[in-house]
């Protein structure tokens, strides 16, 4: 279901339901800065620098002018939990560094849309986000989310949001979600979601399951049960539906699977061994790999199906594929070097060209969102997650651990997940992230051990 959301141009707190009209604080017409503050004055956050000195904010708890009970809880509670959504999302950026909540004073309904500023600069704190949760008569849910400078004393930005109770926690991420843009300049990624594989087992026998769930690890759910090992899950575009490889009835092959539906179809209906599926970026076409007469090549098929056309043909395996984000080109992995290298191409196979030649082996390679890097796992000694221009130029290292590898690149491009493997014959794996900057690295929750992570584009 979409989240129903729009900037107010008129009070966000002056509509009939569930408030009476005289609990309703008046709001004030949204404002990028202060009369007389000129724009290079505004609240911004340095995504370069701001690793080291996370901006303070305060999240107070977002106030209801009457608690009524819903289906996903009564609002004052669910006032306190996406108060907490908002700090996490932030905090986790490591760009922002909440004020902790039992530092917090109560906010008052009045008080949403006229800030305590005095009181909020003496707790050193730059920005100032509050909110409130509402219940409707038709069993919906109005959040409301605006952010101030706090030094300004200016609303920089305002949302409002009417959804569904099991929609609930969406609107705290896209709240988190606003103050991130106009703080940063970067577009959002809070509201997304994972689709990823849980492992269980021992090293020698797990069983491996698709799984969903929010970038934060919540409403996680399995979308297969494990009677057949599945493999490098991605979302289409339209994220209705996911791509991956599963040896269903013993036979390694592609298959698409509604989430809607919970139905899964095969891809490429023929006997040779297909893997490492990616949907376009138009969702028309799934680009892939398949292994004919002791050669790997990269190939395309329609999402339909049909006959797969070649795009590569050299000795040796070619596999890896990942579209830039407007279709003309692809960066995918080849061994015809001798070595596992990087290569590009144009979309329908012509002029490949190798981009990367540093030390050890180079696989998984994905293109960003914003078309500027390419994400990659480096192999030499460990497994380390890098990043490169689409040329092959400014290769950075950003994790160093025994082996982290299968990158996936959030929303807007800022920052990776992907899977770290333990060493020792436990075979235990994780799900981490990193940001550009390489210092901002933590594991992200998942309920049993995790791999092939792929992160999705932002919800609609």
């Amino acid at each position: 279901m979409k989240l129903h959301h729009h900037l107010f141009a008129l009070a966000l707190l002056g509509s009939a339901g569930a408030v009476q009209a005289q609990d309703a604080p008046a709001a004030p017409a949204p404002q990028a800065a202060a009369a007389g503050t000129q724009e290079s004055d505004e609240l911004v956050v340095d995504v370069v620098g701001g690793i080291s000195a996370p901006l303070g904010i305060a999240i107070p708890v977002m106030p209801t002018a009457a608690p009524v009970d819903t289906a996903a809880g009564r609002t004052d509670e669910l006032g306190r939990q996406l108060a907490q959504i908002v700090t996490t999302d932030l905090k986790n950026s490591g760009l922002f560094n909440p004020v902790a909540p039992g530092q917090l004073k109560a906010v008052a309904f009045g008080e949403v849309t006229a800030p305590a500023f005095d009181y909020w600069g003496g707790a050193q704190t730059s920005a100032l986000v509050q909110g409130f949760v509402r219940g409707n008569g038709d069993g919906t849910l109005t959040v409301g989310c605006y952010l101030y400078d706090v030094s300004s004393r200016a609303e920089l930005a305002r949302q409002g949001f009417v959804v569904p109770p099991s929609d609930w926690r969406r609107a705290g991420h896209k709240c988190a979600d606003m103050v991130y843009a106009k703080l940063t300049g970067e577009g959002p990624y809070f509201d997304s979601r994972m689709i990823y594989v849980s492992e269980t087992g021992p090293k020698g026998k797990r069983i491996k399951r698709l799984a969903i769930m929010d970038q934060d690890g919540a409403n996680h759910r399995f979308l297969t049960n494990g009677q057949s090992i599945v493999l490098t899950p991605r979302f289409a575009p339209n994220q209705q539906s996911i791509v991956y490889m599963s040896y269903l009835n013993d036979r390694p092959a592609i298959y698409v699977y509604d989430i809607g539906s919970g139905k899964q179809r095969l891809l490429v209906n023929n006997p040779n061994l297909t893997f490492a599926p990616r949907v376009s970026p138009d969702g028309k076409w799934v680009l892939f790999s398949m292994a004919v007469a002791g050669n790997t090549d990269v190939y395309r098929v329609s999402t339909g199906g049909g006959s797969p056309r070649r795009l590569t043909d050299s000795p040796g395996i070619d596999t890896g594929g990942s579209y830039s984000p407007d279709g003309s080109r692809i960066v995918f992995e080849s061994d015809r070097s001798g070595g596992q290298q990087l290569y590009v191409m144009n979309a329908d196979g012509t002029n490949q060209q190798r981009i990367s030649f540093g030390g050890g082996r180079y696989a998984t390679p994905v293109w960003s969102p914003r078309g500027d890097l390419i994400a990659f796992t480096r192999i030499s000694g460990n497994f380390r997650i890098g990043i490169m221009s689409p040329s092959g130029g400014n290769e950075k290292l950003l994790t160093d651990d025994w082996q982290d590898e299968g990158p996936s690149w959030s929303p807007n491009g800022r920052v990776l997940t992907f899977y770290r493997q333990g060493q020792g014959g436990a075979g235990k794996a994780d799900l981490w992230s990193v940001d550009l900057t390489g210092v901002n690295e933590r594991r992200v929750p998942t309920p049993l051990d995790g791999s092939d992570p792929g992160w999705g584009p932002l919800r609609p």
